[in-house]
């Protein structure tokens, strides 16, 4: 391992690098939606223009879940170093193409080659903080990480909406900003040292691996679960407000921002609060968090109360979401890191595309209260859940 020498990692010039590499992740999916009203018109002569330009959002997400696994093996035998950068540049490319296309079918071919770059950007760019920084320097900057993706998201919004004012199709240039911190990352990310052969076919670090995979899956479950209850905010807290008689697009795009700038603040206080709370204990306040914001939107009686709601929930889900990367990227040995965050990738992703099918029906036979109650419920639990757990470790810290 290459550990960083400092516990600050926004000093090191790799944390910087993998820092702007995480901004490029959400901005994949989220940037065009403002444009997708525009793009819909522009195609109006096509027989499934309304389909086709609502599934341009998440397409990207589909081809993650279909790569993320390979791009992880590929990074362990080709090099982090090398994935990261080509799919930086894919990423420019792949996302700006939709500037020139004339097609809706094309531009969903580029959509889909963007959703492959996104997944050799976030699995080369979570394996290699497992690589460089260890310790307390490796959780802050996971906790960085999250708030990176949603500062990305956040910006990339606003901008592509001032781009789409011009024409729906500018929109799609915001991808190309990849180009421009595509030198930096050049000159200062290394491919870490590999682990020698002997090291990793021990009989110790073998059944290491074996124990320690159970986790691994754990964690890719558990974030899987998380992401369909947290997903349902962009999906259904839209249609949410405008059940309260507000249409105003700008009223929804602050609720939303609301969420997305809770998260980013949140993440940033992972490093310091996870030494003194655990895992555990940011599980469990993270869920708690999260069942409160949801129950306050199932009682919510106007949009004040929803703005609350909204950002307690972004608060909980930034709490908890750097713990999935840290516990699953501690279980995995240093041959495997890559494998394991495509598998990590795969979970957030695939939970992204399931969330819609599993809450729309609850939505329908619930109404927006009976689903922001359930999730409240489930996520409630879930603290409970992680309450017991850190009760039952107690005795055996204390024994250490």
């Amino acid at each position: 391992m290459i550990a960083s020498p400092s516990p600050l990692p926004a000093l090191d010039r790799r944390a910087v690098a993998l820092l702007l590499a995480a901004t490029l992740t959400t901005m994949a999916n989220a940037a065009i939606s403002p444009a997708l009203p525009g793009l819909e018109a522009r195609f109006a002569e096509h027989p499934h223009a309304a389909l086709l330009t609502r599934f341009l959002v998440p397409a990207p997400s589909v081809a993650v879940v279909l790569i993320a696994g390979w791009a992880g093996m590929l990074a362990d035998r080709l090099g982090k170093r090398a994935l990261l950068l080509a799919g930086v540049l894919l990423f420019a490319l792949a996302g700006s193409l939709g500037m020139v296309l004339n097609s809706l079918e094309a531009i969903l071919a580029s959509r889909l080659a963007l959703g492959v770059a996104v997944a050799l950007i976030m699995t080369a760019q979570t394996a290699l903080i497992a690589d460089y920084f260890d310790g307390a320097a490796r959780s802050r900057l996971l906790g960085l990480q999250i708030s990176a993706r949603n500062l990305g998201g956040l910006v990339s919004i606003t901008l592509a909406g001032v781009l789409a004012l011009m024409s729906p199709m500018h929109a799609f240039a915001i991808h190309g900003v990849a180009l421009l911190i595509l030198p930096f990352l050049w000159t200062a990310i290394t491919e870490p040292k590999r682990p020698q052969v002997a090291q990793t076919t021990s009989t110790e670090d073998h059944e290491t691996t074996q124990g320690l995979g159970v986790g691994l899956w754990a964690m890719a479950a558990l974030q899987m679960l998380t992401t369909i209850c947290f997903f349902t905010m962009p999906t259904q807290v839209p249609f949410f407000v405008a059940s309260h008689g507000i249409e105003n697009t700008a009223v929804i795009g602050a609720v939303m921002g609301a969420l997305t700038l809770a998260g980013t603040l949140a993440a940033t206080r992972y490093g310091a609060l996870k030494p003194r709370l655990g895992h555990a204990r940011l599980f469990m306040l993270g869920y708690g968090l999260m069942g409160a914001g949801m129950a306050t939107l199932a009682f919510a009686p106007g949009l004040t109360v929803i703005f609350v709601g909204a950002t307690l929930v972004g608060l909980g889900f930034a709490t908890v979401s750097p713990n999935f990367n840290e516990i699953a990227l501690r279980s995995a040995p240093a041959s495997r890191r890559g494998r394991a965050a495509g598998v990590m990738t795969t979970s957030v992703f695939l939970g992204q595309i399931i969330s819609p099918f599993l809450t729309l029906p609850l939505v329908r036979s619930t109404g927006y209260s009976g689903t922001f109650a359930t999730l409240a419920t489930a996520l409630i639990l879930a603290a409970i859940t992680a309450l017991i757990f850190h009760s039952m470790q107690k005795p055996q810290t204390r024994e250490v």
